[in-house]
Order: C-alpha cells, then sequence, then structure tokens
C-alpha cells in the first residue's frame, strides 16, 4: 500500500471506532440510563446546568458521532467533541486520578488526543469530506 492509501485506511479506522464510542455514549445516555437518570449523574457530579449539559451532550456524541463515521464536517465534529471531552475532563474525571477505574481521566485524555488527531489529519479520502473535496 502507498503511504496516501495507509493514512486514509488508519483515518477511516480511527474516525469509525471513534464515531462508533459516541453513539454508543450517546444512546446509553437517552435510550439505556434515560435522560432522567444521565441529569441526575451529572447533578452528582457537579456539572454545571446539568440538564443543559446532559442533553447538550447525548446530541453532541449521537451528532457528532455519526458525522465522524461517515466523515462529514469532520474537523468541525472532531472540535466540537473535544470541547465535550475537555468538559468532562475538568468537571468529571481530573480529580480522581490517572486511572479509570477509579474515575480518572486516562481514556478521556486518549479520545482527547484521537480527536485531535482527527482534526489535523481531517477526514481522508475516504469520506463524504474526501469525495466532496476532489
Amino acid at each position: 500500500m502507498d503511504k496516501p492509501a495507509t493514512r486514509d485506511a488508519a483515518l477511516l479506522f480511527l474516525r469509525a471506532v471513534l464515531g462508533f464510542v459516541f453513539i454508543a455514549h450517546g444512546w446509553q445516555k437517552i435510550a439505556i440510563d434515560g435522560m432522567d437518570e444521565t441529569i441526575g449523574a451529572f447533578s452528582a457530579m457537579h456539572v454545571p446546568q446539568p440538564k443543559l449539559s446532559a442533553y447538550i451532550t447525548m446530541v453532541a456524541e449521537l451528532a457528532c458521532g455519526g458525522l465522524l463515521v461517515v466523515g462529514f464536517l469532520t474537523t468541525i465534529a472532531a472540535a466540537v467533541l473535544t470541547l465535550v471531552m475537555a468538559g468532562a475532563l475538568y468537571f468529571v474525571h481530573l480529580d480522581s486520578g490517572v486511572f479509570v477505574g477509579t474515575g480518572g481521566f486516562e481514556y478521556v485524555l486518549v479520545l482527547i488526543a484521537a480527536l485531535i488527531m482527527v482534526i489535523v489529519f481531517g477526514s481522508g479520502r475516504v469520506s463524504i469530506d474526501g469525495a466532496l473535496t476532489r
């Protein structure tokens, strides 16, 4: 495989995995836990404006996760999710140490790093964005 094809395949894989993870978390908030429980959890974690924050987070995870999977408005979607994850890092995980088992920030930090890679390198050619820019 040539380098551009390898890069495009890696970006497709990264986008698909990130999109899947964010869609799963958004779906969990609305359909598995329910928004009342999600709002309660946000409130217990002292997230500001827990109702508004829970709905914004759920919509961002579902919508932007889907945009990442198909590669449309990719850098915008990744930037929005980076802001959501920065909020989660600051308001929820930062004071709990490193490890995810204790509520720490390692997982959120990896998600932020992966999203920044998408922002920097874009969606690649195997995407709606790639098709529209050719």
